[in-house]
C-alpha cells in the first residue's frame, strides 16, 4: 500500500518577506525617531570629522616633507 502524497498547507506561491539587515533596521528606527533636521546635522557632523582627519593627515605629510628638506644633505639632485 502506498502513502498518499503530502500537499502543502499553503498553496500560495508568495514567500514571506526577508528579514531586514541590522543596519537597515537601525536606519528605519533612526528615521522614525529623528526628524530630518537631526539626520542632516548628524551627516554634516560626520562629514566635518572626515574633513578634519584629512586635514590632519595633510599636516603630518607636510611636516615630514619640511623636515626632510631641512635636513642637510637631503638633496639628491
Amino acid at each position: 500500500m502506498q502513502a498518499a502524497p503530502v500537499t502543502p498547507l499553503r498553496t500560495s506561491t508568495t514567500r514571506p518577506a526577508a528579514w531586514p539587515s541590522v543596519s537597515g533596521a537601525l536606519r528605519a528606527v533612526e528615521s522614525v525617531l529623528m526628524r530630518s533636521g537631526q539626520r542632516t546635522a548628524r551627516r554634516n557632523a560626520w562629514a566635518s570629522v572626515l574633513e578634519d582627519r584629512r586635514r590632519a593627515q595633510d599636516r603630518v605629510e607636510t611636516q615630514a616633507v619640511l623636515e626632510a628638506a631641512a635636513t642637510p644633505g637631503s638633496r639628491t639632485s
